[in-house]
């Protein structure tokens, strides 16, 4: 698949980013004007399905494609993701209550899962081990242009027109890339009769929503340690133990379980696992931090925040050099010590800290994910042939995506636990009419000497935040240890 002419992988390549940015900025645009949206249908205490059916589906979905692209091939399983995706946003622009939306944002998911799936290991396919890592600087790239413009268009069409059209937008972009794939992208699939393992799929899609929604809802919906958290977790626990049983039984499983014991591709899972947790700390509450601690504006907020997105595609394109000298291995372990670096940072400088300041931590972190990131995911797609990348390419982004599920819930906990002691320790009154920390510290009633109290309480929140981070950082650092420093072919 490495031999497609330049011409051809160009054009694959802009199709590849086009339908990166229908799943990376649908998150940010519609974080944007959920206001409006509620406003509009309704229903504010199910707005936060509105992005939970949408991660869930997607999340649960990946490693489902990741199996069906080594089956059916890539292009089907992308073009029928996008067409998805495409319906999934044509019914959520007509939705005429929240739980319609939820449910539309849930087949927005499906199609989002497919993307996922398929592009990187595209990219796998007709890219060469020199050019991999260049090429997901790229696909990097889409992540940190629409954490910035998202919000913007976002802005301006409930400015300028309804909320519905930011549904509408994906249309073209996804018919674009549709009709690029079709005319440019050849792939040479041998067709067999598949045996499809529908028992496989079905268990591994129900335990992983399953967890997701445990995941998604422990801490928020109701308390972690409750009737409802054991329920579930029994429930994930007995699914697991089907899943393996079925899996074990098969000719040809959704997820092959001897993956699992090859050492490099456990470690690796592990590793982006983990990266994903440490993502989600800054990715959740750096902007309630910038804006409620130190009093930046949400565009300066937004900004810091995406200053992610230069350090992480400028990482991932440098990374193939770093890594056909020292090894896979080698160039994860930089990228993890570039993340305790930067956790450690944050946790030395002084409140209040600085927007410079800021922006170094967050270009370092980013750097640091780009040295992780695509190395590891790299070398598992170059432990196996064809007809297994989409498997262990799906196993390796799922292990990301959970890992964020993962660290919302932790850093959630974190945080608020924070808050909450600090405030009811505190001799300090607060106004009690709300649970938003950006309305108490704009409340007429709240003193001086109370703002700045809660001021340094969000900070002190925000840092124990940091502390969770250096931890699972020292977690990845572990993982990537005990990896092989040469991963051989499975």
């Amino acid at each position: 698949m490495t031999g497609q002419p330049e011409l051809k992988k160009a054009w694959i390549l802009a199709a590849l980013m086009l339908t990166m940015v229908l799943a990376a900025m649908d998150v940010t645009i519609v974080s944007t004007v959920i206001p409006q949206i509620v406003g509009d249908l309704g229903g504010f205490k199910k707005f936060s399905w509105v992005f939970s059916a949408y991660l869930l589906v997607q999340t649960a979905s990946i490693p489902l494609y990741g199996k069906l692209s080594d089956l059916y091939g890539r292009k089907l399983v992308l073009v029928i993701g996008i067409s998805i995706f495409i319906m999934g946003s044509v019914t959520s622009a007509v939705s005429w209550n929240i739980d319609a939306l939820i449910v539309f944002r849930a087949l927005q998911g499906l199609g989002a899962g497919a993307i996922m799936a398929t592009v990187n290991t595209i990219a796998g396919d007709i890219y060469t081990l020199e050019e991999r890592g260049r090429i997901q600087g790229w696909l990097s790239s889409m992540w940190g242009i629409s954490a910035i413009a998202g919000p913007a268009l976002g802005g301006a069409i409930v400015k300028y027109a309804t909320w519905h059209w930011i549904f509408l937008i994906n249309i073209p972009f996804g018919l674009i890339a549709i009709v690029i794939l079709l005319v440019f992208f050849k792939e040479n699939i041998v067709v067999h009769k598949h045996k499809i393992d529908y028992a496989g799929a079905i268990l591994i899609f129900a335990t992983l929503s399953i967890l997701i929604i445990l995941l998604l809802n422990g801490g928020e919906s109701w308390p972690w340690f409750s009737f409802e958290t054991f329920i579930l977790l029994f429930i994930v626990i007995a699914l697991s133990y089907v899943t393996y049983t079925v899996e074990q039984k098969v000719e040809s499983p959704i997820m092959p379980l001897y993956l699992w014991k090859n050492k490099a591709f456990f470690t690796s899972t592990v590793a982006m696992t983990g990266m994903g947790i440490i993502m989600m700390g800054p990715q959740t509450y750096l902007p309630t931090f910038t804006q409620a601690s130190l009093g930046f504006g949400v565009v300066i907020s937004g900004f810091i925040l995406a200053s992610t997105s230069i350090g992480w595609p400028a990482a991932s394109a440098l990374s193939s050099k770093i890594y056909l000298k020292t090894g896979f291995r080698n160039t994860a372990l930089i990228g993890i010590i570039l993340v305790l670096l930067a956790c450690a940072g944050f946790l030395l400088v002084s409140w209040p800290q600085s927007i410079p300041v800021l922006i170094i931590h967050q270009v370092l972190l980013g750097a640091g994910f780009g040295l992780i990131s695509t190395p590891v995911l790299v070398g598992v797609q170059n432990m196996v042939d064809w007809n297994q990348r989409g498997v262990v390419t799906g196993a390796v982004l799922f292990g990301r995506n959970l890992g964020q599920s993962i660290g919302a819930a932790v850093y959630g906990a974190i945080f608020n636990t924070s808050l909450v002691l600090s405030m009811q320790t505190s001799a300090h009154e607060f106004p009690s009419d709300s649970d938003n920390i950006l309305d108490i510290l704009l409340s007429p009633e709240l003193t001086e000497q109370a703002k700045e109290f809660l001021q340094q309480t969000i900070n002190s929140a925000y840092s124990n935040i940091y502390y969770g981070m250096l931890l699972f950082s020292v977690f990845v650092l572990i993982a990537l240890i005990l990896m092989p420093k040469k991963l051989g072919k499975l």
